[in-house]
């Protein structure tokens, strides 16, 4: 090996030890010649490695910039995971407290209605007696005070309802009569104490469509065309169509510009100078029959010009109803409607005392015989043997009793001709369904006392 060094083959292993049987070990001169001479091969192999590359390029370069980019795009990738898993959390949280503020809302708006019910009742009550022309005045200012406080409430617990999606629609066929009709009554009475004229034009017509949230949409229609219009008169009617039945209110109003037809119906977005300076309303009302009348698929119409009234319609789907279920429509209430519910036997479990004394008292200034207690074996205790033409139940009892469902029926299988109204401050479609497929009616809280009169009416009025 002397003066000679053989060439070394990529990849061979280092042989630092002579020929000779005894193994000698290597100086550090010729280790320092071996480094060199190591480098030279590196240098020589990257050059070659560099020379070998696409014209233009540098292949060893490329490498590094290829791991380095590897290397961010993994430190970017681990930051995207981290935000993702963020927001992941961000949007579990935020849809746990929408669901905990619908849950709050829902169960504030119970508490609350019941009072609110009470004092409904008691006010309507104070207003069927003979009083004096000043406190006749103060009854009437409670019972507006009390509607004011009722719409403002609902208007909250809706908006909230339908921005959580937790609103589902109870879909039924009935007449259109049996919705308009007490409409029409109500809002008589309102566009009179206006000096407005509301002239109603009824249907016979079968619609398909849920009566609550359709009542919620007509309302707000109305409440805006007597909110707006100084003089003149309100139109409730229908228009048949080939697809539908079209539900129209139009007024003598001011009309609403044409670049305002769409920006109407957004959040608190109010049209322009109501004449009444003590008006409470939110701008909700159309944003929420915009949302209404898109779940429930039916098509909402706005016509107007300024200086020319306005008119707004939905289009509801005809129905069919069963045959069974094709009884009476309620009926408008005459003057005199007291005199046809005097001597009705009616039954009251609520288990707000509140409640009860406010029914009695209602029910009572109708002529009626009624009983009250806050359970079922109470009233069994208080009725004795004496029967009753209608039930009256609070859907929300207490634990022993269960729901006002469970109630209705025990007492059905003991009185199998006794009616059944289920009251309630759930505004769930299954129990508006459940209700329907037992064969009972359901009216919502607060009640309105002329929608509970002309129910019972409708109830009574094939026995009488």
């Amino acid at each position: 090996m002397a003066g000679t060094s053989t060439p070394l083959a990529l990849g061979s292993p280092l042989d630092f030890t002579r020929a000779s049987d005894a193994p000698n070990k290597v100086s550090p001169a010729e280790l320092a010649v071996e480094n060199a001479r190591l480098r030279r091969i590196c240098a020589a192999l990257m050059e070659r490695v560099e020379s070998a590359g696409m014209a233009g390029g540098a292949p060893y370069s490329a490498f590094e910039h290829t791991v380095l980019l590897a290397e961010q795009v993994r430190e970017r990738t681990e930051t995207l995971q981290q935000t993702l898993a963020e927001l992941h959390a961000a949007k579990a949280e935020a849809e746990a407290a929408n669901v905990s503020k619908t849950r709050f809302l829902a169960a504030v708006s119970h508490d609350l209605l019941q009072p609110l019910n009470a004092a409904r009742l008691f006010a309507s009550a104070l207003e069927e007696h003979a009083l004096p022309e000043p406190s006749h005045r103060l009854v009437g200012h409670i019972g507006r005070s009390l509607k004011d406080v009722e719409s403002l409430l609902g208007t909250l617990v809706d908006i909230s309802r339908l921005d959580a999606g937790v609103l589902a629609p109870d879909v039924a066929p009935f007449r259109a009569g049996q919705l308009l009709d007490v409409l029409a009554e109500e809002y008589r009475q309102m566009a009179a104490a206006r000096g407005l004229t509301l002239h109603y034009v009824p249907s016979g017509a079968v619609i398909e469509s849920d009566l609550a949230l359709l009542a919620r949409v007509v309302r707000n229609f109305l409440t805006n065309a007597i909110r707006y219009t100084e003089r003149g008169r309100i139109l409730l009617g229908c228009r048949r169509r080939p697809e539908g039945l079209e539900i129209v209110v139009g007024d003598t109003g001011p009309g609403i510009p044409e670049a305002q037809h769409e920006a109407i119906f957004q959040e608190f977005q109010r049209l322009g100078g109501s004449r009444n300076s003590q008006d409470r309303g939110l701008g909700l009302g159309l944003a929420i029959v915009d949302r209404i009348t898109g779940m429930l698929g039916h098509p909402l119409r706005l016509v107007s010009r300024l200086g020319q009234g306005a008119s707004f319609s939905v289009l509801v789907p005809y129905g069919q109803l069963a045959s069974a279920s094709a009884g009476p429509a309620l009926a408008a209430a005459p003057a005199g409607v007291g005199d046809r519910l005097a001597g009705t036997r009616v039954w009251v479990i609520d288990n707000d005392t509140g409640i009860c004394e406010g029914m009695a008292a209602l029910l009572s200034s109708w002529g009626c015989w009624v009983q009250t207690a806050t359970s079922l074996a109470r009233l069994e205790a208080a009725a004795g043997t004496q029967a009753a033409e209608v039930l009256l139940v609070d859907y929300h009892l207490g634990e022993a009793d269960g729901d006002g469902l469970e109630v209705a029926a025990r007492l059905r299988e003991r009185h199998p001709g006794l009616a059944v109204v289920v009251i309630t401050a759930n505004h769930e479609a299954a129990i508006k369904a459940r209700s329907r497929a037992l064969g009972y009616s359901c009216l919502l809280k607060p009640l309105k006392p002329l929608r509970l009169r002309m129910q019972l009416l409708s109830l009574v009025a094939p026995q009488g």
